[in-house]
């Protein structure tokens, strides 16, 4: 299960952006390349960058990628989950507190904003911060400048923000639940993550980049899929994303007990809920591979209409590439046509 030999476009894209081909970020889709993109033009810029997506998209991955590559990535880069920290505890995290402000506070202890001076900090879940800490974060950015609790110091810091949530934060300013003026300070740049459910072409990526990592960490030998329980996968919606995505294939690989193939009764119930079984006399191996390739170009074209240049984007591969594997397998595409 390796990347596709015209992968070329891909590893110049990622190289033009980061100066390296190692991943960084997992992908093919044209969805995932225009965020690729777009994280090469903002990466040096010092403005405030927006990150919305599902659960498990991969929003703290991006802000990471885009700190580890641009001019601060010598500073640290500080994330802060807004929603996991009760309100009245969370000023004290974000900006820090003199000795002797309130009971317990025994020294001062600089803020997470002051850890992350010349470097990133990262506000997830940005939707869930208080009325009251979205006016001080407000305050923040335009002004550039804190004052810990207890304190009447005035602080400089050189901080660059990125914020994520999985809210529709237009939709939260509506009900009076977030401040206008804020949320346009923070989305002076937006970069959207598209749902794994939206770009199936990717999880091929995926799936060998985590099987690689997770093989590694576990001392397994490289693992292989039977090509049922790929199919399985494949078409899953994944309403968890990569990070679902990334724990069905742990869970996978302590079922199959460092064995070389994780079979379709390894999958959890939601992406075999007929509960099939692998048989070993079922597949010899090209005409399982076959087999698989002719369902997964059929299943391709047919959500295209069966043009075929919009088919070869969506899953990868050269026009070229799809012409040879259509006239491989047989498929006549014209009399699909004539069926529709």
């Amino acid at each position: 299960m390796k990347e596709p030999s015209d992968s070329m476009d891909y590893q110049r894209v990622r190289k033009e952006t980061f100066g390296s081909p190692e991943p960084i970020l997992v992908g093919r889709s044209s969805a995932f390349r225009g965020v690729l993109a777009l994280i090469g033009k903002v990466k040096d810029s010092e403005a405030p960058v927006f990150i919305w997506g599902e659960t498990g998209t991969g929003k703290e991955l991006v802000a990471r990628t885009i700190h580890m590559t641009g001019p601060r990535k010598k500073g640290k880069f500080v994330a802060l989950n807004c929603g996991a920290i009760p309100d009245l505890l969370l000023e004290s995290e974000l900006f820090g507190y003199a000795k002797g402000a309130f009971t317990g506070a025994i020294k001062d202890k600089p803020g997470l904003i002051e850890e992350a001076n010349r470097g990133t900090f990262f506000l997830d879940e940005i939707g869930d911060l208080s009325p009251h800490l979205q006016a001080k974060l407000l305050r923040l950015i335009q002004e550039k400048e804190i004052r810990r609790i207890g304190e009447n110091r005035i602080r400089r810091v050189d901080v660059r923000f990125i914020s994520a949530t999985n809210k529709n934060i237009e939709k939260e300013i509506e009900r009076g639940n977030f401040r206008e003026d804020l949320y346009y300070r923070l989305k002076i740049i937006t970069i959207d993550l598209t749902p794994l459910r939206e770009r199936k072409q990717d999880i091929l990526f995926l799936l060998n980049h985590f099987v690689d990592k997770y093989c590694q960490e576990m001392k397994y030998k490289r693992v292989f899929f039977s090509p049922r329980a790929l199919e399985l996968l494949i078409n899953y919606s994944w309403p968890g994303n990569v990070r679902e995505l990334q724990n069905e294939l742990q869970r996978c690989l302590i079922l199959c007990g460092g064995n070389d193939l994780i079979k379709e009764e390894f999958l959890s119930a939601k992406i075999n809920p007929s509960k099939e079984s692998y048989s070993a006399s079922s597949y010899g191996f090209f005409q399982a591979k076959a087999e698989f390739e002719k369902r997964f170009l059929n299943e391709a074209l047919a959500r295209c209409n069966y043009n075929r240049a919009r088919t070869a984007e969506k899953i990868g591969l050269s026009r070229q590439g799809l012409f040879r594997l259509i006239k491989k397998h047989g498929i006549n595409v014209q009399n699909k046509l004539r069926q529709t």
